[in-house]
């Protein structure tokens, strides 16, 4: 029962750490030294349907398939919730981020509820800007109240 216990508090954790991870990463990383990675993501410059800014999904696969070696390979229990944190962390950024917000497949075009639109309105207004700099609005989850009201 502990052990059950322990993995689900694992799991969720991470799941909320994740947020902060991804609003660390983007600001800092992603609108720092990889802007050459995320720039197509605000200024669609390509034809393609893909994007450079995908690459940081790969990054963040491998991440979480480290973290499930150590339980696998090494016998170290936290490391599958760990992985299973991210890897729900990254399937919630994938539809509410790629589809949701962007539309990359046309599901959930129809949700309009109080958090729905704020969340969108967050991101649009990050999107607003599309330099490297004076950005705001990095997280994904965790939006500002006045985008909420």
């Amino acid at each position: 029962m502990l052990i059950k216990f322990l993995w689900i508090f694992v799991t969720l954790l991470t799941f909320v750490i994740m947020e902060f991870v991804a609003w660390f990463s983007h600001k800092y990383i992603m609108h720092g030294f990889l802007w050459s990675l995320h720039k197509d993501h605000h200024i669609k410059d390509h034809k393609s349907w893909f994007e450079r800014n995908d690459f940081f999904f790969i990054f963040y696969a491998i991440v979480s398939l480290g973290f499930a070696l150590l339980w696998g390979h090494y016998g170290i229990w936290f490391g599958l919730p760990i992985a299973f944190g991210i890897f729900l962390y990254g399937l919630t950024y994938f539809l509410v981020h790629d589809i949701f917000i962007h539309q990359r497949f046309k599901l959930f075009r129809n949700s309009n509820n109080k958090y729905a639109r704020g969340i969108r309105r967050a991101h649009k207004i990050h999107h607003k800007n599309i330099n490297k700099e004076k950005g705001e609005c990095f997280g994904m989850l965790w939006v500002p109240f006045k985008y909420l009201k």
